[in-house]
């Protein structure tokens, strides 16, 4: 259909179907239609005077790390969940032979397809690189990757722990699947692609729990002994059942310019793995570990020798939780959720940068949650995502979320508490999902 005839279909409720497969029965239907035709009015207002096909639209969803904080470039085990903010976008192939995005409040990104196998130096960090990482993954991958126009809007906060950049990936490929492969490559594979495009073409050498948690859908336990396949198994679990609610919190810092301290973390394990005489740690064992601790903390230093303890901690932990999660022990859960938040403090250290110690929103916000929770079997919290800046996550009784809310907004800002929700759907085409 073409552009008007969509606005229309949106407005005249066509496509509710599709909206409450996405975002629950019970979502505000006005505001999601509002929200869709925005994004449809803005495809409009950048490509209308373009030759494009029929447009179609796209979800991608932000996720949660429920546990496992930094593990996954190390081979190690995670468990996560989707999150009902997501990217979507309005779209349409076209025979110009680039790939334009227009990401709302930002410039435009185009590439050109006859050129996307070379890395450019000068491309690294920006939306281009991983757009043309996406066609050159694809590419070299078997798979078509083709020309198309596309507006995108985020509700995936930038820098926040949630993926707003893996989110963004999995949607260059989720269209290029839809447009150009019928739809019929698995999402665990373009999540595989779009860290190949983080790492070559964007230059962050980060794990894959972020792509594969966006773009797979629900609460996953995903194990990267072999990240060429890695196992990825949906859970059974249901919030709503252990009335408890997901809080994100916004402390308002951002992502920007801590890429050295996002690295420093695989890249200490990384040493560590190589002094083990193994690749990645997940090859050896933590009774090596602690064997050669002496020649680490002389040779390496102490730093590096704790952040390899917590990854051994944190594996032991995500098995240990997930066994929780299938035996309905949900007490055991969360006092899982605990240890890993102090591990990721005292251990990992990714916290608070040291290049400005006197900004430690993180450990505020989890200082704050500890004053409001206090002793709550049913509450806990932890660092979320890369950290270092972004958010915490919460896991609070319902009867104490508007409280824990406004406690909270009183030092961070209205609006920066998010009670979110959990959708079954990762990275989805909305034709499919309204047939």
């Amino acid at each position: 259909m073409n552009i008007e005839q969509l606005k229309s279909a949106i407005k005249d409720g066509k496509y509710d179907k599709a909206f409450r497969e996405l975002y629950g029965n019970d979502c505000d239907i006005d505001g999601v239609r509002a929200r869709y035709f925005a994004c449809a009015t803005g495809f409009e207002n950048v490509y209308s005077n373009k030759q494009h096909g029929d447009v179609e639209m796209f979800s991608v969803a932000g996720r949660s790390e429920i546990s496992g904080n930094h593990t996954d470039h190390n081979h190690g085990k995670v468990l996560a969940a989707s999150i009902t903010l997501d990217i979507i976008s309005v779209a349409a192939k076209n025979n110009d032979g680039v790939i334009a995005v227009k990401s709302e409040g930002f410039d435009e990104d185009v590439v050109k397809l006859c050129d996307v196998e070379n890395v450019r130096e000068n491309e690294k960090y920006k939306a281009s690189a991983i757009i043309r990482g996406m066609c050159d993954g694809f590419k070299k991958n078997g798979y078509n990757a083709g020309a198309f126009y596309a507006y995108t809007t985020s509700s995936v906060l930038k820098g926040s722990g949630l993926s707003s950049s893996a989110a963004f990936e999995d949607m260059i490929g989720n269209m290029l699947n839809y447009f150009y492969n019928d739809g019929k490559i698995d999402n665990v594979e373009i999540a595989k692609i779009a860290q190949y495009s983080e790492n070559v073409h964007f230059g962050k050498p980060s794990g894959l729990m972020d792509q594969v948690a966006c773009a797979v859908g629900g609460f996953v336990a995903i194990d990267f002994k072999d990240p060429a396949k890695p196992v990825v198994e949906k859970l059974p679990f249901d919030l709503e059942k252990f009335d408890v609610s997901l809080c994100i919190v916004n402390t308002g810092g951002n992502h920007a310019n801590l890429n050295e301290d996002y690295a420093s973390v695989p890249g200490d394990m990384k040493k560590v793995a190589k002094l083990l005489g193994v690749d990645f740690l997940r090859d050896s064992s933590k009774e090596a570990l602690l064997d050669k601790a002496l020649e680490i903390r002389q040779t390496l230093g102490d730093k590096c020798l704790m952040r390899a303890m917590h990854f051994y901690n944190e594996n032991i932990r995500v098995t240990n939780q997930k066994g929780a999660l299938e035996k309905g022990d949900f007490d055991g859960f969360l006092k899982g959720v605990r240890a890993s938040g102090l591990s990721s403090f005292t251990m990992l250290q990714n916290v608070y940068t040291t290049k400005n110690v006197d900004e430690q929103g993180l450990s505020l916000a989890l200082a704050l949650s500890a004053e409001v929770l206090g002793d709550d079997k049913n509450a806990a919290w932890r660092v979320h995502g890369g950290g270092f800046a972004g958010t915490i996550q919460a896991f609070v009784p319902k009867s104490k979320v508007a409280h824990y809310k406004e406690s909270l907004e009183k030092v961070f800002g209205k609006g920066n508490v998010y009670v979110l929700g959990v959708r079954k759907y990762g990275a989805v085409s909305l034709e499919y999902l309204n047939k």
